[in-house]
């Protein structure tokens, strides 16, 4: 362990510079080309096995130790977001209209700190550890199109691990819980039909904006008159577009939201709940619609063990007092696929201060001292889950 500790510092200036390097070329979910080159040109450097064009954009990069044991799997994510930086860095972002808002330049930073130190450690491990970075995290996933291309086969992977930074917890500090920790996420797309006209005329049209005005008042109440209060659940319509001047009444609405819900059944029944509101309303009010409903993310479920491990190697690293049980949060996350197949664990480490910008704010900024607490939590799991006896 003391290897690890030293090689982190040893390393420290680069795991940083490759954030900064990451955090100027920001692309959007599968447009990651140069970030993609990036990665795989760093663990190629480092001497590992390395496969790229997965579900077009991700890169696995595979280190063996020995034929026989276990495969760890370290997650990463490569794409950023549609977000205009604001941040004021040296080393903002270089790309228009794009930008690391979420952290993912950094969780970049820290798997392949861990790439760095564990190809150096003196004592080799057992098994295998693919260190994998996906596309499109924010957006529609990446992780199910790999898993499906077979990067958990061949050998199989028998433990997952990841971590997002989280604004939510104080600087510092880390967060593991065992269980759900991260809520199941969909998508829908909506377009309500009418009948156009004059302003001044309101009786030979069907307003689309009225229909979609009413339809967005009835799905909150889906979640306040249909749910148990007990059971978290949101519905959010997050955009709504309608109309093109101020006398005339439009033809066409056009709405896009999402759910949330960490119960299975609530989960699998939203598109069934969405269209029956929908339908009744245009019925009612003389308009049609086409609804597009994309099922997102399942429920993000950390493994009791793995969690317990995770927790026990975290307190090792800042102490037993900085290592907290997160709330749930009804964000989600596409390393629920790879934790529905594996012993996994997806943990939180806090960069909350006073005066900072939450996640996907133009101002999201944090201190860098924390990616070398993610990449010694990445090393000593390793070494613990793959370590000889």
């Amino acid at each position: 362990m003391d290897d690890i500790k030293s090689l982190i510092n040893k390393h420290s200036e680069k795991i940083v510079q490759v954030r900064r390097d990451l955090h100027r070329i920001p692309e959007p979910a599968y447009t990651e080309s140069k970030t993609a080159a990036y990665v795989a040109d760093y663990l190629s450097q480092l001497g590992l096995a390395v496969k790229t064009g997965i579900a077009r954009f991700g890169v696995v990069g595979a280190r063996t130790f020995s034929d026989s044991g276990k495969t760890l799997m370290l997650r990463s994510e490569l794409d950023a977001l549609p977000v205009s930086e604001e941040t004021g860095l040296p080393f903002a972002s270089t790309h228009e209209g794009a930008m690391h808002a979420c952290g993912h330049d950094g969780h970049m930073a820290m798997v392949l700190g861990a790439a760095t130190v564990l190809s150096e450690l003196a004592d080799p491990l057992s098994g295998r550890i693919n260190f994998v970075f996906q596309p499109a995290e924010e957006g529609p996933g990446g992780a199910k199109p790999m898993i499906e291309e077979g990067i958990m086969d061949n050998p199989r992977v028998d433990y997952s691990l990841g971590c997002h930074l989280w604004p939510g917890i104080d600087e510092g500090r880390v967060g593991v819980k065992a269980g759900p920790l991260m809520a199941a996420m969909d998508r829908f797309d909506l377009t309500v039909t009418g009948r156009g006209g004059h302003g001044a005329m309101p009786h030979l049209c069907v307003d689309a904006l009225d229909v979609g005005a009413q339809i967005v008042n009835a799905l909150q109440r889906i979640v306040s008159r249909q749910m148990n209060p007990l059971s978290p659940t949101v519905v959010t319509v997050g955009q709504f577009h309608s109309g093109t001047a101020f006398n005339i009444i439009p033809e066409t609405a056009h709405l896009s939201g999402t759910t949330r819900t960490f119960d299975p059944d609530i989960w699998k029944s939203w598109p069934d709940r969405i269209d029956t509101v929908v339908s009744g309303i245009c019925q009612a009010m003389g308009a049609s619609y086409e609804l597009d409903y994309q099922a997102g993310y399942p429920v993000t479920v950390n493994d009791a063990w793995m969690a317990g491990e995770i927790r026990d190697i975290a307190r090792s690293v800042v102490g037993p007092d900085k290592v907290v049980d997160p709330e749930p949060t009804m964000g989600g996350e596409d390393m629920s696929f790879f934790l529905e197949r594996s012993k996994g664990c997806f943990f939180f480490l806090g960069v909350g201060r006073d005066g900072g910008a939450p996640l996907h704010n133009p101002r999201f900024e944090f201190n860098e001292d924390v990616l070398l607490t993610g990449v010694e939590i990445y090393c000593r799991a390793a070494v613990k889950l793959l370590g000889k006896d």
